[in-house]
């Protein structure tokens, strides 16, 4: 318990320090050079796959060398846990300092590792892995270690980050599987000189860190533990132990068919011999600048480029049609309906102030002719009064008829309060993130920055959250302000850490390095209840006392009106789906690219930030324009419970992006495991859940300043 908290605190205090080499990658800054002979430390990280959701710490396979901890001069001891920020612990990272020895200008053809004594149960463990499609992460200058690639017309090369733990092949007489595992390392260290005076004294930077592998079985011949040629090598290593045989007698069956229900005969005691080795290159190259090192990480993803502007301009049509569409409501059908509702008014004030005159001209003694014609001709008088004013406002239909009552106060307003406070939360965090990302201090050079600063900026906004859901709240004519403080800072952080601890049960039983250790969870509370709690209640008690309620142009009636039968379109359910369809179709494209980045391409990175941001803007735009289309149409049909409505009307997409969600999994995605498989589905819904809190406030906050500004303009005239 202690150490576990003890290393949750030590990733706390990593991730608040603000370190200019860790959290900037520009030109110039950060740049490490090494001079000639200078150790290189080589770090491993973890192994994934993109059919599973699972990690696994590298030195946590137990059919790999281990760190025997000796030192290679770099100050690192192999098998030293690397200090983490927060956001690399969450992403899974476990980086620990590896026995491989690289030595800045000194080639070696090849060194022996280790050899490496498995059971039975262990070979079934990497035949899991291998089966699975599993990749490995190592980390050198903090590039991760690349598989490279050419492109079709052979013009330009690109990396792949990581590299295959092994491979599968058939066998041709029986057709069944066969894995090997790659048991030798090529590493091809790319660099230059480095800039400036660092360069003129020798010193060089690294430019590109690429990893070639090669399976070598244990019939090959060997001297000092290395192949003697590892150009010509036929024999790969099998994951395959012969049932009830000994390590002497593998050799004799390393030609032989896998058979995978052969391999379960025997006992865990059996043993074999994975033997490890490594040949590491350094190679000068002064095409690739050091700023521009991680071009080769995305080079391939240039052509994507096209689909990103076809998004943009598919975000913009929809966005302009829709600002057509209220631009018309607003300078044509609302500005003729005040016109019409100002004039109606004014002539209903003649007609009044024609008949007080006419009453007026009575004589005293007429007055006093007897008490039952005076009452006679007051009930003759109201029955005139009701007619004139039927006559005045046969024109005052659709929503100018609600001015009483469009701002009654909504059933469970206390609850409606925190979740546009929280909402607001979330969209400070994520303007904040995508501004950061778009401009380079978010960066695939700063590992586990991206989810360290949205950690950052969702605690800091806890002030933006207390402080507009207090305001909604004293709106609401609410009464305590503590509670609704508590409650808008406990709710949603509450639900998402409880789904996030019931997940993370499941994943500590599966061993993975995706599990949050129990120390970091400890630091999350702390930095939720001792930090972002205090925030929500400075803000809630600053819009509350000092702010106060907002203010609306209309009085509200004791009496409710009748709201009559919607039609179909108009009706909750259906308004809602209808209107998500709008925001969904102007985010679908760019979705795609999150997708695969979050759920395939692992070991890739999404970095085309400043197309997300337009697209972004465009989403708010088009989420404002189709909110204020949906509550005129709800209005004008009469209905005036419109606070709700504007809300799951602005969150409406988030069901159609759960739906995409599900296509995906079933169309594009091979995930195997019930963990794997609970891991998409639950982080899917509550990555929805998020999105769709977001943009139900911006829904809400528009169609609130929209329905006071149309009942104001009524009230002014």
């Amino acid at each position: 318990m202690g150490k576990a908290l003890g290393y949750g605190l030590k990733c706390l205090l990593s991730s608040l320090v603000i370190s200019q080499a860790q959290a900037f990658y520009l030109p110039g800054w950060s740049i490490k050079n090494y001079k000639e002979n200078e150790q290189l430390p080589l770090l491993v990280n973890k192994v994934y796959s993109d059919n599973t959701q699972l990690q696994y710490a590298y030195y946590d396979l137990p059919f790999v060398c281990p760190p025997t901890g000796k030192s290679h001069g770099s100050g690192l001891l192999s098998g030293q846990s690397i200090s983490l920020n927060l956001g690399e612990v969450l992403r899974g990272d476990r980086i620990v300092a590896s026995d491989i020895d690289l030595t800045v200008g000194h080639d070696k053809e090849c060194s022996f590792l280790c050899n490496k004594l498995v059971t039975r149960k262990d070979l079934r463990r990497a035949r899991e892995l291998v089966k699975e499609g599993y990749v490995v992460e190592w980390i050198v200058d903090n590039l991760p270690g690349a598989t490279s690639f050419v492109t079709v017309d052979k013009s330009r090369k690109y990396y792949a980050a990581g590299f295959k733990l092994g491979f599968t092949d058939y066998s041709s007489s029986t057709g069944k599987p066969r894995y090997f595992l790659n048991n030798h390392h090529t590493i091809v260290i790319r660099y230059r000189a480095a800039p400036g005076r660092a360069g003129e004294k020798g010193g060089k930077v690294v430019v590109g860190f690429e990893v070639y592998t090669k399976s070598i079985g244990a019939s090959v011949k060997r001297e000092n533990g290395c192949p003697k040629d590892l150009h010509d090598v036929e024999d790969h290593f099998e994951l395959y132990m012969p049932p009830n045989r000994t390590v002497e007698s593998q050799t004799k069956y390393s030609y032989s068919s896998y058979h995978p229900e052969a391999d379960e005969e025997g006992g865990d005691d059996d043993l074999i011999s994975i033997p490890y080795s490594y040949s590491v290159y350094f190679r000068e190259d002064d095409s690739i600048e050091w700023s521009r090192r991680w071009d080769l990480y995305f080079i391939n993803s240039e052509e994507g480029s096209r689909i990103h502007w076809l998004a943009i301009v598919n975000s913009l049509i929809i966005c302009g049609l829709l600002t057509g569409i209220v631009l018309l409501i607003l300078t044509k059908t609302i500005r003729s309906d005040i016109k019409s509702y100002k004039e109606g008014s004014v002539e209903d004030g003649k007609l009044r102030l024609k008949r007080k005159g006419k009453g007026g001209s009575r004589s005293p003694k007429s007055e006093k002719a007897g008490f039952g014609l005076l009452e006679q001709e007051g009930e003759g008088d109201k029955e005139t009064d009701a007619a004139s004013d039927d006559e005045a406002l046969e024109d005052v239909t659709g929503w100018k008829l609600l001015h009483a009552d469009v701002f009654r106060k909504p059933a469970y307003g206390h609850l409606l309060a925190p979740l546009v406070g929280s909402g607001m939360q979330l969209l400070f965090m994520a303007v904040g993130l995508i501004f950061l990302s778009a401009v380079g201090v978010l960066n695939p050079s700063f590992r586990g920055g991206f989810i360290s600063a949205g950690v950052g900026l969702f605690v800091f906004a806890g002030l933006f959250s207390g402080y507009f859901s207090a305001r909604v709240y004293k709106t609401f004519d609410g009464k305590h302000f503590g509670k609704n403080a508590l409650v808008t800072a406990c709710l949603i952080p509450g639900l998402l850490f409880g789904l996030v601890f019931i997940l993370n049960l499941f994943v500590w039983a599966q061993a993975s390095s995706t599990a949050i250790p129990f120390g970091t969870l400890v630091v999350i509370v702390l930095l939720w209840l001792c930090i972002q709690v205090p925030l929500v209640y400075l803000g809630s008690w600053f819009g509350f006392v000092r702010t106060g309620a907002w203010e609306h142009p209309t009085k509200t009636a004791n009496i409710p009106r009748q709201i009559p039968n919607q039609a179909w379109y108009a009706k909750n359910l259906q308004s809602i789906f209808l209107a998500g369809l709008v925001p969904f179709a102007v985010i679908f494209i760019e979705l795609l690219f999150v997708f695969q980045s979050l759920w395939q391409d692992k070991s890739g990175y999404y970095y085309v930030f400043g197309f997300l941001a337009v697209v972004s803007v465009i989403l708010i735009l088009t989420i404002a324009e189709v909110t204020v289309v949906t509550i005129y149409v709800q209005l004008c049909s009469e209905n005036y419970h419109w606070w709700w409505h504007s809300f799951f009307v602005g969150g409406g997409s988030a069901l159609w992006v759960f739906l995409y969600s599900i296509w995906y999994y079933f169309a594009n995605l091979h995930i195997s495991g019930f963990v794997s498989s609970m891991l998409f589905f639950v982080y899917s819904f509550m990555a929805c859940c998020v999105y769709g809190l977001l943009t139900g406030t911006v829904g809400f906050l528009t169609a609130y300043a929209f329905v006071r500004r149309i009942y104001g303009a009524i009230k002014a005239d």
